[in-house]
């Protein structure tokens, strides 16, 4: 048995000293013998048309050995199946693909093999086939040996039949494909998308009888907070380079910054930007991405975040708006207690309040609940959300985040409306029964429901609370603003409430500001309304032995 690993626990040293986090091959003449065609592909949209063996840095050369030097000739059999290829904005990516699949048609043994390119759209799809197509017509023996039909983006070899497919998720169909080698490109576009594992289920089951299969995810980083199977596939290959998980079938090259340089703004120095652009100074300009980030940094429509995302792989943790809520701007910095849980609040607090907004259909029920420290008096925050399944039908464009969330133990999807209240109830009735409850505040509008839940779990009537809406919520949400930013408000980074907290838009009134569902649109904000209700209860300052009475607010 063959001995080779796909971890490479010290890639943030390699990266920053300019070093290759890719591999050696594990069958360097069949790495040899790919890269040999590879590297006579011209890339046709360059001046005098180059090779790719003319124009590309090493690092890519490094990527295709890994790829096709993981075959096993004798056995035919394909050793890592899998590749994940992090990069940024403008270093070839596409053109990349285009080069990788074009070598694996020519290589290919197996008559009538069709490879396919998965793109979310046809325009990603015609990034990919339009340099592929290219390729072929700028050398005349690829052009003899190819056939190329640019309505049905399809590139078929003309002796053993094997073909080249692009086709767009949006408009094409990959039901019944029987793919042996299959490339999926911009996959962070596949993250937003409620079918998107099913699909990619679908479009890769062939190659359950072709050892010799295998596929690439090609992606830069999300403009939005990463979902679904883009934000699963990102955790994991992280995990296997880092050596958590074991997978010798999986190899992930990754370019970002390494944390410390995340947490430091290390990303924002010109002379740090190679590390996520190995393509610097051939397809990328250094100069240029230093204008940009000049040009962006003063920005708050949320385009330097998104610059720094595309460009730099800096990975978005809150969708900042130039609308945002003015706490949005400390909410990561409050993250001060990593994974604190319910249990934690009520064995190291001397009071709490509880928050409760929403429940709709096609809405989430929050609950917030707000606790202030022994000794420290800090305000400890944790949130839970539900929902009802129905909600990933009826707001399909998040349904990827919410089932991220539910996975995260963040929120917990019900069968049957009343199981998330009565969930409430029973989480109240467990803070009630420590001593520590102080009250519970609740839209008036929907207490009804809640009101009825918490009496039949034995917590008195009387405590709990109507929070006056709208722009009467102005205090609570200045207070929040307030206690974020002096450190006083503290939680345990929940990416559900970051979430939350960027789909949070300010809308003034008068003197006062108010942040409404119907302003977030189909973005949810409930268990953030939640916590301005528990914290309008905090401010209050509560007893630390509460004791039952009516308060008017």
């Amino acid at each position: 048995m063959m001995d080779w690993s796909t971890a490479c626990p010290d890639w943030e040293a390699r990266l920053v000293a300019g070093e290759s986090i890719i591999p050696k091959p594990i069958f360097p003449d069949q790495a040899a013998q790919a890269l040999a065609i590879f590297k006579e592909l011209r890339v046709v949209d360059l001046p005098g048309k180059p090779t790719f063996g003319e124009c590309s840095e090493q690092w890519v050369f490094d990527f295709v050995a890994a790829i096709f030097g993981a075959y096993d000739a004798e056995r035919g059999k394909q050793l890592i199946r899998e590749f994940f290829l992090l990069i940024s904005k403008k270093n070839t990516k596409s053109t990349i693909a285009a080069g990788i699949m074009l070598t694996a048609v020519i290589l290919c043994w197996r008559e009538e093999e069709e490879h396919l390119i998965l793109a979310p759209t046809k325009e990603v799809a015609d990034n990919s086939f339009k340099p592929a197509a290219g390729m072929i017509r700028a050398d005349e023996e690829l052009t003899a040996l190819f056939h190329i039909q640019d309505h049905i983006r399809t590139i078929t070899h003309r002796v053993t039949r094997a073909s080249l497919k692009v086709v767009a998720a949006d408009t094409d169909t990959v039901s019944g494909k029987k793919s042996g080698r299959i490339l999926v490109d911009e996959h962070w576009l596949f993250g937003t998308r409620a079918n998107a594992e099913a699909m990619f289920m679908e479009a890769t089951g062939g190659q359950v009888s072709r050892d010799e299969g295998w596929v690439i995810y090609l992606t830069t980083q999300s403009d939005e907070p990463p979902a679904g199977v883009f934000k699963e596939k990102l955790n994991y290959y992280r995990d296997v380079r880092d050596g958590k998980i074991e997978d010798r079938k999986s190899l992930g090259v990754i370019y970002e910054f390494p944390p410390d340089m995340i947490k430091s703004k290390a990303y924002l120095d010109p002379t740090k930007f190679y590390i996520t652009n190995p393509n610097i100074g051939r397809s990328v300009s250094a100069e240029w991405l230093e204008d940009q980030l000049k040009k962006n940094q003063t920005k708050t429509d949320g385009a330097f975040q998104q610059f720094l995302a595309k460009h730099l792989n800096v990975e978005i943790g809150l969708n900042l708006r130039s609308d945002r809520w003015a706490g949005a701007d400390f909410w990561q910095d409050a993250a001060r207690v990593p994974g604190v849980t319910l249990a934690d609040l009520i064995a190291r607090c001397e009071v709490i309040d509880v928050g409760i907004d929403g429940g709709g259909l096609d809405d989430l029920l929050g609950l917030a609940v707000v606790g202030r420290e022994k000794v420290t008096r800090r305000w400890l925050f944790w949130a839970h959300a539900w929902a009802h399944p129905s909600v990933l039908q009826r707001r399909k464009e998040i349904a990827p985040t919410l089932q991220d969330f539910e996975k995260e133990g963040d929120l917990t999807m019900v069968e049957q409306i009343g199981d998330d209240v009565r969930d409430v109830a029973d989480i109240v009735s467990l803070i009630f029964a420590s001593g520590l409850l102080d009250k519970v505040g609740a839209d008036p509008a929907g207490i009804g429901g809640v009101l009825d839940a918490l009496v039949e779990a034995n917590v008195p009537e009387e405590l709990v609370i109507g929070i006056s809406q709208g722009w009467k919520m102005s205090g609570a949400i200045k207070t929040t603003e307030r206690k974020l930013a002096e450190g006083v408000l503290v939680h345990g980074g929940q990416r559900m409430m970051a979430w939350c907290v960027g789909n949070a838009r300010v809308v003034p009134v008068g003197n006062a500001v108010n942040i409404t569902k119907q302003v977030s649109g189909t973005a949810k904000i409930d268990p953030l309304m939640a916590g301005f209700n528990a914290i309008t209860l905090m401010s209050l300052n509560p007893q630390s032995a509460p004791t039952p009475g009516i308060v008017i607010l």
